[in-house]
């Protein structure tokens, strides 16, 4: 079985009620349950929360809540990986087995089902335990530097301090929609950031993390040029 688990609990403090706030016309979730109903990689679209309104809204958008996420996996502190090995678990309770899962973030108004399709797709086709949502940097990270307490500057490798851009290996970082895996890999906490993991590159346009409400007001502008 393929199932796609949408972490969302009602707790956030930076941004109020952040998982069902409106963005552009309807709850941020709903795009995110939208990309992976249209994906049909999935045999069910779960949504785990401890949240009664969030719950009501996901199924609104036609995600399934089989389960109340409980309490000791619903603070400040609970992991990603958590939340997914829990609902891996609860299904193999029901005497479901759950081979492939995706965890995508219900924040993540960029995302597109064909880019879901891209992950499952290089997780089936070849070795990998995951395969997750990557972008570039818009600047060589090998000359990147710090500001030091007093103004002044420090280059985290000096040692490329005269090399062109154009001679810099790209750098590549994490784009925050989802992540596919094999059951297994989750439930072992392999590590996703690893050789055994392949990134489907996203456009710099279609990625921005949301935490901050600056945040938000960024990704609210930069939908529309899309």
């Amino acid at each position: 079985m393929r199932i796609a688990v949408i972490p969302a609990r009602g707790g956030s403090k930076r941004i109020p009620k952040k998982n069902i706030k409106v963005f552009h016309g309807k709850p941020i979730i709903g795009y995110s349950i939208e990309a992976a109903l249209n994906s049909g990689c999935f045999d069910k679209v779960i949504v785990s929360t401890d949240d009664i309104e969030v719950a009501t809204i996901a199924k609104r958008f036609g995600a399934e809540v089989p389960f109340m996420r409980p309490a000791n996996i619903a603070d400040d502190h609970t992991g990603t990986m958590d939340v997914v090995r829990h609902a891996i678990e609860w299904f193999s309770g029901e005497d479901l087995n759950v081979e492939y899962v995706c965890c995508i973030y219900a924040t993540a108004p960029f995302i597109s089902a064909e880019s879901i399709k891209r992950g499952y797709d290089a997780l089936t086709k070849g070795s990998f335990k995951f395969s997750f949502s990557a972008t570039n940097y818009c600047f060589p990270i090998q000359r990147s530097f710090k500001r030091n307490s007093d103004g002044s500057v420090q280059m985290f490798t000096p040692e490329y301090s005269d090399c062109r851009s154009q001679d810099l290996d790209e750098a590549y970082h994490d784009a925050g929609q989802f992540y596919w895996g094999r059951s297994h890999a989750f439930l072992n906490n392999s590590s996703i950031f690893s050789e055994q993991s392949f990134a489907v590159l996203i456009p710099r346009i279609r990625v921005q993390d949301i935490d901050t409400l600056e945040d938000w007001e960024i990704a609210e502008k930069l939908y529309l040029l899309l």
